[in-house]
């Protein structure tokens, strides 16, 4: 049995509904600025406490990546996540999401076959072209002010 491009193209736009795109935005936004308002507010709590900016420019990222593990692990930052989409891609979060959901999820082939190798394989690609393009940027960068 065939059916034709435009006969599936029917079937695909009416199985599938168009998403609203404009809430979709105003949800990511709201979200990823709530992230971003609450590492903010650590970070003026780290201050307030005494710490130094060395500290809290360390302090606030490892706050917001071991919050984001435990609620990854618990199951309740997906459930965040099919509501605020890409909201929760906020760099910081969105890296600790990516790393601690493949490992929970391949943890039952082993801690080296199953965590260890799967940990990376969302967050991996990220990883390798995030730095080739730094590498790439800083050498223009470098031709360009010599």
């Amino acid at each position: 049995m065939s059916i034709s491009n435009s006969d599936y193209s029917k079937m695909t736009d009416k199985a599938s509904p168009n998403s609203p795109v404009v809430m979709n935005c105003v949800k990511a936004f709201v979200f990823g600025g709530g992230i971003c308002l609450f590492s903010q507010l650590l970070n003026f709590a780290f201050e307030s406490l005494g710490l130094g900016e060395k500290e809290v420019k360390l302090a606030t990222p490892s706050v917001i990546i071991i919050i984001t593990a435990i609620l990854t692990g618990i199951g309740v930052y997906d459930k965040i996540a099919r509501h605020a989409g890409a909201g929760t891609i906020v760099p910081i979060s969105g890296f600790a999401n990516s790393v601690v959901a493949p490992a929970l999820e391949f943890q039952h082939e082993g801690y080296v076959l199953g965590t260890a190798a799967q940990m990376f394989s969302i967050a991996g690609p990220v990883l390798v072209y995030g730095t080739a393009t730094s590498v790439i940027y800083g050498f223009i960068y470098y031709l360009a002010t010599k």
